[in-house]
This record gives structure tokens, C-alpha cells and sequence, in this order.
């Protein structure tokens, strides 16, 4: 795989992180990206997608930038969402391929070779990471209750919007250029459902994606309300199902 000429700089690979109050946890998780981008011969960047935090993230972020030219801050207008910010993030990134991964590195960045491996021998355009496919893979379980209601989801995701895949959660994944920009560029979804969204998408355009087991670990923090947000979660996957009916994923 080749490089590429965007915004008239070659990348091969853009890393994007989105961040909400994560002052505690991201330079530890930058400084892991970078150790590990650092064993490699590729051009690559990380661009960090601060969302409207309280905290020093931006500041945290705006030093790693001053040290690592490979790392970029771009600030959403606000608190937006984690979909907004990871649009945000593809829109501004520059490399072939982008891989999107939570600050928490859930899913260690090592992983991102099964991912490559993967679109490689499918000839796909986008893989994405999964805690469903081989559970023995989790060191860290989620609660009892979160695990089930992940378990929940996914099943009412099959049954309404009929994707095949077994967990479209997990925040660890990677598009091609034009699948990305395909995708996200019709996403409207700001929340957390923005996962189904730009699958669906992608999928309806065409893409081709294949779906790893990667490993995983559960970490405290979550920016996520168990209730609140699986009630939009839930809606969200409605909103899909209507905005591909009404026409708005066209074009």
C-alpha cells in the first residue's frame, strides 16, 4: 500500500483521537501511539479532537504537538459528541488510510496490525475491532449489566437496521481514504450511534468490511450513561433506518 498526496502532504496512516476531559488518561495513551508509530516506516499522524473539555486536555494536547510535529489538535465548537468529533478528526486528518481509536486505548494500538492484515487478505476498505467475536480476548469485562446490554443492542441494531456484524461498538477502526470520506461525510449522527451509521453507510456504498477480534480492556472513565445514552443510542438507530428511507445517506 502506497502513500498518498492529501492537503498536499504524504501520510500514509492518521491515528484520530477523540478526547473529552481525558487530562488523566491521554498523555500516557500518546505516549504509547508514538513508542509504537515510532517501530514503524510509515508516514503517520495523530490528530487529537478535543471536545469542548473542562480540564487540560487541549493544553495536554497542544504540548505533545510542540514536541511531536506527527501530532495535531483540532477543537470542536464546543462540546459535540464523539461522532461530531471523529468527523471532525477524519475531515481534518491526511493519510491514506485512518484509524480511529478512544483515548483509553481499550484496545491496545498493537492491534492495529490485525486490522491491517485483515482489509489486506479480504481486500476491504474498512475493518473494524470487535469484543464479541472471541470474548477470551477481554482482560477486563465491562459489568455484568453493561456486557448484556451491549448484547441487547446489537441485537435490536441486526433487527432494525440489519447490519451482520457482531459488536459495531467498539472504538477501534479503520477505513480507507474514500471509505472514510464517503462515510462520514453523510454522517449526521453526533452521539455515540454514529458507529452504525457510518458502517451502514459504507456498507450501502459498496465497502467492503470485515470484522476483527481484537483484544480489549474494559477501563473506568466511561464517557458513557448507561441509560441516558442507551436511550439515544436506541432512537439513533431509528434515525438511521429513517434517514436512509427518506434519502439523506445520497449523493
Amino acid at each position: 500500500m502506497r502513500g498518498c498526496s492529501y492537503n498536499g502532504e504524504l501520510v500514509f496512516l492518521s491515528i484520530v483521537i477523540p478526547a473529552f476531559n481525558e487530562e488523566r488518561r491521554l498523555p500516557r495513551s500518546l505516549d504509547q501511539v508514538l513508542a509504537y508509530l515510532n517501530t514503524h516506516k510509515h508516514s503517520t499522524e495523530i490528530v487529537v479532537v478535543d471536545d469542548g473539555s473542562s480540564d487540560g486536555t487541549a493544553r495536554i494536547a497542544a504540548e505533545f504537538t510542540r514536541k511531536f510535529p506527527q501530532v495535531r489538535l483540532v477543537r470542536n465548537p464546543g462540546n459535540r459528541g464523539k461522532g461530531f468529533s471523529i468527523r471532525h478528526g477524519v475531515r481534518e486528518s491526511r493519510g491514506e488510510w485512518v484509524l480511529f481509536s478512544d483515548a483509553d486505548l481499550s484496545a491496545p494500538i498493537e492491534e492495529m496490525e490485525k486490522l491491517f492484515q485483515a482489509v489486506e487478505q479480504e481486500k476491504a476498505q474498512v475493518a473494524i475491532g470487535s469484543r464479541a467475536m472471541d470474548r477470551s480476548l477481554i482482560g477486563v469485562h465491562q459489568s455484568w449489566f453493561r456486557e448484556n446490554a451491549g448484547r441487547l443492542f446489537n441485537l435490536l441494531m441486526r433487527l432494525i437496521v440489519g447490519l451482520p456484524f457482531w459488536d459495531t461498538q467498539c472504538g477501534f477502526k479503520l477505513f480507507r481514504r474514500d471509505a472514510a470520506e464517503q462515510a462520514f461525510g453523510k454522517g449526521l449522527i453526533d452521539g455515540f450511534g454514529f458507529d452504525v451509521e457510518v458502517l451502514f453507510i459504507a456498507q450501502s456504498r459498496g465497502h467492503k468490511i470485515v470484522e476483527v477480534p481484537v483484544r480489549w480492556n474494559h477501563a473506568d472513565g466511561t464517557k458513557l450513561s448507561l441509560f441516558g445514552d442507551s436511550v439515544k443510542m436506541f432512537t439513533d438507530l431509528l434515525r438511521v433506518r429513517w434517514n436512509q428511507l427518506t434519502g439523506k445517506y445520497r449523493g
